[in-house]
């Protein structure tokens, strides 16, 4: 009793520890917004109107608001589960349905996911039809955010089901050495959704074609050409039907791979301020950051499924949460929560080498554009057209950031252009933006 009583205080002391640092983390950073919210920073001087600033800062404030409150209730949530004995009375009910392993643990996990998902519903219609709505960013429908409702639940229940059927089968039937069959299968699943993720997922949801500009077309080719990258195709989604967000980015692996531009962004840039942040996406691939994140997950991922097979016999586990013996799934699901607050804490690693990354891709886009001037320009409308925020507090920015904050990368930018001789003269400004309506 007084093992079980540690680890449970153990347990909350983490946990409550690190929701309380998240939610100080996000008041320090609005708190510094609210300070310096009024102040255009020197890389934006002459291209930014006050108008836009005090818009940047309110939306800045109302989503960090709003994402601390769905984090605080996603945390009572998961506590209320583990804490409330609900779980120990779930499994009573799955135990007297006789059903085997596989399909016990299926239904098991089933339970704490349809939770989520249903006290989930509330938080996502308010942040797409009230925040976004409000600050000028969503165009959705009701009727399209239910089908993507339908659609995505549809999807994650398919794949995850086959996913951890699969995983529950090795635990199961391979008791010694599961944990590096399940790492194994982990790790190919990750590369199988990443291949066909382009061609079968994201197709259900927005239509891709392929770019209408046979200009910008042509351009794009000849950039991928001169960084000797085979691309088959570039296309452009209709996000718009959802969104007045824009972005780019790339996808697939091997023949899927593809390169994909929002309409809004389309819309709202001119063609080498688009090819700029495309050879940002190109540098990535280049400098083989996919594969190292990739690799570095897969690591990581090694070390935690080893850590749950030394742990998912562990009596004082089950006997901590209420429990009378030992259940392998709920060991799982329990050893889950146990590791979600040292993951938060781990989060500035994963942080740190994305920042790094994101530098190597600005400088590749630098010398394969011949300037970083047309990337600066990209940045500056991405932000005034995304209500970004300019002024992120500090550490906030490490803890949290996966790119260098925009003022601090801009910045980088114009330097790497100065030592190099290159004129700045010729960017453009912010009254030359074309604003999707």
């Amino acid at each position: 009793m007084i093992q079980s009583n540690i680890l449970l205080w153990t347990f909350l002391v983490l946990f409550i520890g690190s929701s309380l640092f998240q939610w100080i983390l996000s008041r320090m950073n609005v708190d510094h917004l609210r300070h310096f919210g009024d102040i255009i920073p020197e890389e934006f001087e002459g291209r930014l109107e006050g108008e836009t600033l005090s818009k940047m800062t309110a939306y800045t404030v109302e989503s960090s608001r709003f994402g601390s409150c769905v984090s605080f209730f996603d945390d009572a949530l998961l506590l209320v589960i583990l804490l409330s004995g609900l779980l120990p009375w779930y499994v009573g009910i799955i135990a007297s349905l006789d059903l085997n392993f596989v399909l016990s643990g299926l239904l098991f996990f089933a339970g704490p996911a349809a939770v989520g998902f249903i006290f989930d519903i509330p938080f996502d219609l308010y942040r797409t039809f009230g925040i976004e709505k409000r600050h000028g960013f969503s165009t959705i429908t009701i009727k399209l955010w239910l089908m993507d409702l339908i659609k995505g639940l549809l999807i994650s229940m398919i794949f995850m089901g086959i996913l951890l059927g699969s995983f529950l089968a090795l635990v199961r039937y391979f008791p010694q050495s599961w944990w590096f069959w399940g790492w194994l299968l982990f790790a190919l699943f990750q590369l199988f959704v990443l291949w066909i993720y382009p061609v079968l997922i994201a197709p259900l949801f927005n239509t891709f074609m392929p770019v209408s500009d046979e200009g910008l077309r042509g351009k794009i080719l000849h950039l991928a050409e001169r960084a000797d990258l085979r691309i088959r195709e570039i296309f452009q989604v209709d996000a718009g039907k959802r969104s007045r967000h824009s972005n780019a980015y790339f996808t697939g692996l091997g023949k899927t791979k593809r390169i994909v531009l929002f309409d809004t962004l389309i819309a709202s840039h001119t063609h080498e301020e688009l090819l700029s942040v495309l050879a940002h996406e190109i540098g990535h691939w280049k400098k083989g950051h996919i594969i190292k994140q990739l690799l570095f997950i897969e690591i990581v991922s090694l070390v935690l499924f080893y850590l749950a097979y030394r742990l998912i016999g562990w009596p004082l586990l089950y006997e901590t949460f209420g429990f009378d013996g030992v259940t392998l799934y709920v060991g799982l699901f329990l050893l889950a929560g146990l590791f979600r607050p040292l993951a938060f804490f781990l989060k500035p690693l994963g942080s740190s080498m994305s920042r790094r990354y994101e530098r190597e891709a600005d400088d590749y886009a630098g010398r394969l554009m011949g300037t970083t001037a047309y990337l600066v320009d990209a940045l500056r409308r991405l932000a005034t057209d995304n209500l970004a925020n300019l002024h992120p507090h500090p550490f906030y920015a490490w803890f949290h950031y996966s790119h260098p904050h925009l003022t601090e990368r801009i910045r980088r930018l114009r330097e790497i252009d100065r030592k190099e001789g290159v004129d700045f003269s010729g960017s453009g400004d912010i009254h030359s933006v074309h604003h999707v309506s």
